[in-house]
C-alpha cells in the first residue's frame, strides 16, 4: 500500500501541468494610413469690408414731474458729419443740480466739458421716528449636578426543581 501511495505521488509530481500559460499574438499592423489634412480653401469676401462713416443726427428728452422723483429731466442730442461727432446731454442729479455735458469726438480723441447748474440741496437729518428697542439679557439656565441612583434588584427566588421520573 505504501508503494502504491508513493507511486501516485511521484506520478503526480512528474506529470506535466495541465495548465498552459496564455500566449498572445503580436499586435496587428495598422490597416489604414495616417490622416492628412489640406489647408482650408476660403474664397475672398465678395463684400466691402470698410464702411464709410455716415452722417447722422438725433435728440431725445424726458421731462416729468412728480412720478418717482420730484423732477425727472433727461435729454441727449448728438450729430455727426462722418468725421466729427458732437453732442450734449443733461441729467438732474439727486442733490437737485443739473449736470450738462458737451462733448466732441474726432480722430484726435474725445473731449468733454462738464458744467453744473444750480446749487446742491440736502435735506436736514431727522432722527428715527421709532422707539429704541428694549432688550434684556437672557436668563442663565441653572442646572444641578447629576446624581447617580444605582438600581436596586431583589435577589432571585428559585423554586425547587421538579423531580423527573424515569420511564425505564
Amino acid at each position: 500500500m505504501k508503494f502504491f501511495i508513493f507511486a501516485a505521488l511521484v506520478s503526480v509530481a512528474v506529470a506535466k501541468s495541465a495548465y498552459t500559460a496564455p500566449s498572445y499574438a503580436a499586435p496587428a499592423t495598422q490597416a489604414y494610413s495616417a490622416p492628412a489634412y489640406s489647408a482650408p480653401m476660403y474664397s475672398s469676401p465678395s463684400y466691402e469690408t470698410h464702411y464709410v462713416a455716415q452722417p447722422y443726427s438725433f435728440d431725445w428728452a424726458v421731462k416729468e414731474a412728480g412720478y418717482y422723483n420730484d423732477n425727472l429731466d433727461y435729454s441727449h442730442s448728438e450729430s455727426s458729419d462722418g468725421k466729427v461727432t458732437t453732442g450734449t446731454y443733461r441729467v438732474v442729479l439727486p442733490d437737485g443740480r443739473t449736470q450738462i455735458v458737451t462733448y466732441r469726438a474726432d480722430s484726435y480723441g474725445y473731449v468733454a466739458d462738464v458744467k453744473y447748474e444750480g446749487e446742491a440741496k440736502y435735506s436736514e437729518y431727522k432722527t428715527a421716528s421709532y422707539a429704541t428697542p428694549s432688550y434684556s439679557a437672557p436668563r442663565a439656565n441653572v442646572y444641578s449636578a447629576p446624581v447617580y441612583n444605582a438600581p436596586t434588584m431583589a435577589a432571585p427566588v428559585y423554586s425547587a426543581p421538579a423531580q423527573r421520573v424515569s420511564e425505564y
